[in-house]
C-alpha cells in the first residue's frame, strides 16, 4: 500500500460510526476511523453510560476493536465530531494513542468540515510511556 492516506475513506467510516454512537446523555456523537498498517480501517463510536466514568470514547473504541482483531501497527486516525471547532481526543485517548500508535497523523473534523491536522506527539508531548517504567 502506498504511503498516501485516503482521508475521505476514513471520514466515510467515521461518519457511519458516528451515526451509530450511543450518546443519550450528551447528544455529542463521535465517530473514529483507525487505519492500520495493512490498510484496513477499524471503526469506533462513543458509548455513553449513566455512570459517566464508564463512558467509552470513539478513539478507544476503535483501538479496542483493532487490538481484538490482533492488529498492533497503525498509520492514522480520523475523528469526526459536531460543533464549530473540531473536537480532539481527550486525555485518556491521547494516552492510548501514545502507547499504541505514537507518531501517527491525527485528523479531527467536524460534520460541517472544519479541520485540524496534528499528530500524537503534538497532542501529548512528554507522554508517559513504557520507557518510564524501567
Amino acid at each position: 500500500m502506498s504511503d498516501e492516506i485516503d482521508w475521505s475513506a476514513l471520514r466515510s467510516v467515521a461518519e457511519l460510526a458516528r451515526e451509530r454512537a450511543y450518546a443519550p446523555y450528551s447528544q455529542y456523537r463521535v465517530g473514529a476511523a483507525l487505519l492500520d498498517a495493512e490498510g484496513h480501517i477499524h471503526a469506533g463510536a462513543n458509548v455513553e453510560n449513566a455512570s459517566y466514568g464508564l463512558c467509552l470514547c470513539a478513539e478507544r473504541s476503535a483501538f479496542g476493536r483493532a487490538i481484538s482483531d490482533g492488529v498492533r501497527s497503525f498509520r492514522a486516525i480520523f475523528v469526526l465530531t459536531q460543533g464549530e471547532a473540531p473536537g480532539t481526543p481527550c486525555g485518556m485517548c491521547r494516552q492510548v494513542l501514545a502507547e499504541l500508535a505514537p507518531g501517527i497523523p491525527v485528523r479531527c473534523e467536524t460534520v460541517g468540515g472544519a479541520r485540524l491536522d496534528t499528530d500524537v506527539a503534538a497532542l501529548l508531548p512528554f507522554a508517559f510511556d513504557a520507557e518510564k517504567l524501567t
